[in-house]
């Protein structure tokens, strides 16, 4: 590959990991061209971008964003390795475990290491962890149920009390 080459690809993923708040380094090696395609189209579904890049360029373009942030992961760059970027944390993980479902874990793509949440989790013993991630908006909704029903229960409660006194009153009224 020339340099003016390498200097692009390194530009090009520079970008996509300052653009993305999370990615995944993952092992797509033996994928053959079926699988391969089946991925790239589960990948564009789930809005996740999937880019296959050789670990030096890799290892550069990390090392020009965020050296002594992303240096955890250059340990993982060996062999094939193919970056899954996405605005959700746990997309990724959720489309690694759905693609490998029937394999016990074997199969490929294989978690090698991620950053999400503006954590570092290396392995893939780490893909249940990162599948139970809730984006932001989950959270939001969280907050938002958790905020929610306690006046849930004061209005119902100020609504049965309502009725009940009115139940009284008209048996009183009736005696």
């Amino acid at each position: 590959m020339r340099k003016e080459d390498k200097v692009t690809v390194v530009a090009s993923l520079k970008e996509a990991i300052e653009a993305y708040p999370h990615f995944y380094l993952t092992d797509v090696e033996a994928l053959d061209a079926k699988k391969t395609s089946e991925l790239r189209r589960e990948c564009f579904k789930r809005n996740i971008k999937l880019v296959v890049a050789k670990n030096k360029l890799l290892m550069r373009a990390l090392s020009e964003v965020n050296e002594e942030l992303y240096a955890p992961l250059f340990a993982t760059l060996k062999g094939s390795t193919a970056v899954m970027f996405s605005e959700n944390a746990n997309a990724p993980a959720k489309l690694i475990k759905d693609f490998t479902k029937g394999s016990k874990g074997e199969g490929k793509p294989q978690l090698k290491s991620a950053y999400a949440q503006e954590g570092i989790y290396i392995g893939a013993n780490q893909l249940s962890t990162l599948e139970t991630i809730k984006s932001r908006e989950e959270l939001i909704a969280d907050v938002v149920a958790l905020l929610e029903s306690p006046i849930k229960n004061v209005l119902s409660s100020l609504q049965s009390g309502g009725n009940t006194i009115h139940g009284v009153l008209e048996t009183l009224q009736k005696k």
